[in-house]
């Protein structure tokens, strides 16, 4: 499985749901809370092409996006295959 990072902070629902659906299919991911840590959101603001808002998710040299692309690629079933690459 490919290495799955997310940028979130602990107050975000949608932080929550897109760790939620990622668990749900196994796949172990690491966390960065852009609140603990100010520098972390300029760095995902340069992977994210100035992407600023929480969640930002990153699978293998993807980004994803947001939740909202997560559940997008989940229903195209599109988001197995990227998993598993």
């Amino acid at each position: 499985m490919k290495p799955i990072e997310i940028y979130t902070s602990p107050t975000c629902g949608y932080c929550h749901a897109a760790k939620r659906l990622l668990t749900q299919k196994g796949a172990a991911f690491t966390e960065y809370d852009v609140s603990r840590e100010p520098g972390l959101r300029r760095t995902m603001m340069d992977r994210a092409n100035g992407g600023y808002t929480v969640p930002q998710i990153f699978i293998g040299g993807t980004h994803v996006g947001g939740c909202d692309d997560l559940y997008a690629l989940d229903r195209a079933g599109k988001l197995d295959p990227l998993l598993a690459d």
